[in-house]
């Protein structure tokens, strides 16, 4: 399937290059570290991931704000698993990790069309019922701020095929700092 096509799947109002942007999954994990050639934590999960939907709309609370939302979707595998056979709690955090930067991109290359790196401050998961191998998940995500440096995005993670809640988080992520000069 082509880029166009890929694009062209995803639904909600989001401009064109800001849906590229989000469904290229793999640019989050792109390698920069020098001497790392293998795989990093969490890249063979991501590739798997798609992205459903990228809009930006006005917020219902607060209709002078505008909201991102990205969902994706993706099937609990064998490398998200725990030794009971559901979705470990560290693969949940890691899925809200990702996919809240994701509504928070979105949001921004909307409003700005610039892209940047941010990190995390704090990650808050709450989990609610467990997913089992095979099982496809829905993934929900809507940014709540986006400051000048500190940015905010909640996500649920929904089992579609049990029609469950299964983990919930608020993820804070900040602008770094610029490095302090070495003197």
């Amino acid at each position: 399937m082509t880029e166009d096509e890929v694009i062209e799947q995803i639904s909600g109002n989001a401009p064109k290059h800001v849906k590229a942007a989000v469904a290229n999954t793999s640019m989050f994990y792109a390698h920069h570290i020098e001497g790392v050639t293998g795989p990093i934590f969490g890249e063979s999960i991501t590739k798997r991931m798609v992205v459903t939907e990228v809009s930006v709309d006005k917020k219902l609370e607060e209709p002078s704000r505008l909201e991102g939302r990205v969902v994706c979707e993706l099937t609990v595998d064998e490398d998200m698993i725990n030794g009971g056979g559901n979705i470990h709690g560290g693969c949940s955090a890691f899925l809200i990790d990702v996919c809240s930067s994701m509504a928070l991109m979105a949001l921004r290359m909307t409003n700005t069309g610039e892209l940047y790196g941010s990190v995390s401050q704090s990650l808050n998961v709450v989990y609610h019922s467990p997913a089992g191998l095979g099982d496809k998940l829905r993934l929900v995500n809507t940014t709540m701020t986006l400051g000048a440096r500190a940015h905010s995005a909640r996500t649920e993670i929904w089992n579609a095929t049990h029609h469950r809640l299964v983990s919930s988080g608020v993820h804070i992520k900040m602008q770094p700092s610029p490095p302090k000069a070495n003197l």
